[in-house]
């Protein structure tokens, strides 16, 4: 039996890892493993990583130390070719060509998305491992990658109090999370952040200065704000929906930063962690999640259940129909747990 697997989209902690499971698992039940690079554009391009004894097959040198590494040896991309009827139409030949028996798919929404385009023109023989920082796949209850994000974006909340309370200043701290805003609740949480706003509770900017001032009148002269990038407030929240932001607007964090220095005599920056966040290794939670996604996706291939995404569900390990994760997205609730506790630890929610 020969596989293929790629990573493709925004990049992720625990990629590697996570190769590097589902390349063990294949040799130790006898599978090939070639290893596509950048992605859906590497399958169209037919880029192989290289393997081993000059053939483009994984194998167990082919993955040693990866277990802590960063970022992906077979890169990452996003393709624009991939998502013409024409590109999937390519890609499916590509892998009849080469004699794929099954392709396995690491990424976030794009990719799961893009392996159920190609699914419906090869038969399904795809399984897909969720892999976002954003954990926002549906179907999962956490996606790796998200653990590794929160602990970077937490390591720059913390760092930032004992300046913000040198100075009295006011920090604005701009998370990733363009639609859902996981990374920003619980790194803000984690983060001992006085304001945290998300794109899914719309904000008014008098919340925030009251927040402010009120902490203020009580002696405490600096405040922690973690925004995610797709926060909206309450009067733009119609309007965001409709359009999507793009590179050269002004982004949440600049906005509230700017709103902040009008009303209020006090000093007040904004920080930007941005693609820190993606980078570095992955937590040791995020490499057991990661061996474990992959061992179960190796599994399945020799069980020959193609056609489903390896997805956590409590503590178990299991999979999902692809055809049930086309299409969603997983926003946090309004009755989540955390989302609730925030509250009653005094965190504004921008309300």
């Amino acid at each position: 039996m020969r596989i293929g697997v790629l990573c493709s989209g925004g990049d992720a902690p625990g990629m590697n890892p996570c190769l590097r499971s589902i390349v063990r698992t294949a040799c130790i039940c006898d599978i090939e493993v070639y290893g596509i690079r950048r992605g859906y554009e590497g399958l169209l391009n037919e880029e192989f990583y290289p393997g081993e004894n000059g053939t483009p097959i994984m194998g167990m040198r082919s993955v040693s130390g990866l277990s802590k590494v960063g970022g992906t040896i077979l890169r990452s991309s996003r393709s624009q070719r991939f998502q013409e009827p024409a590109g999937v139409k390519h890609a499916e030949k590509i892998l009849r060509k080469y004699g794929f028996d099954g392709l396995i798919t690491i990424g976030g929404n794009g990719t799961q998305n893009g392996a159920i385009d190609l699914g419906s023109v090869w038969d399904g023989q795809i399984i897909g491992i969720p892999g976002t920082i954003d954990n926002d796949l549906y179907g999962t209850d956490y996606s790796f990658g998200f653990d590794s994000a929160v602990a970077k974006a937490t390591d720059v909340l913390d760092t930032l109090h004992s300046t913000a309370a040198a100075h009295g200043r006011i920090f604005v701290c701009e998370l990733m999370g363009r639609k859902a805003g996981w990374v920003a609740l619980y790194a803000g949480i984690a983060g001992g952040a006085d304001v945290i706003l998300l794109p899914e509770i719309p904000y008014t900017f008098e919340s925030v200065l009251e927040v402010i001032e009120k902490r203020n009148q009580i002696g405490k002269n600096f405040s922690i704000i973690a925004i995610a990038e797709g926060a909206v407030t309450k009067d733009s929240a119609g309007q965001s929906k409709k359009k999507e932001r793009k590179v050269s607007d002004i982004s949440p964090g600049m906005e509230l930063v700017r709103r902040i220095d009008e009303n209020l005599k006090q000093d007040v920056r904004l920080v930007i962690p941005g693609h820190f966040q993606r980078g570095g290794d992955p937590t040791p939670a995020d490499r057991v999640f990661c061996s474990r996604l992959g061992a179960m996706a190796g599994e399945l291939v020799l069980k020959r259940k193609f056609g489903c995404m390896v997805a956590l569900q409590g503590n178990s390990i299991g999979a999902i129909p692809l055809s049930e994760v086309a299409g969603k997205l997983r926003m946090i609730p309004q009755d989540n747990e955390v989302l609730k506790q925030a509250s009653l630890l005094g965190i504004s929610l921008g309300e």
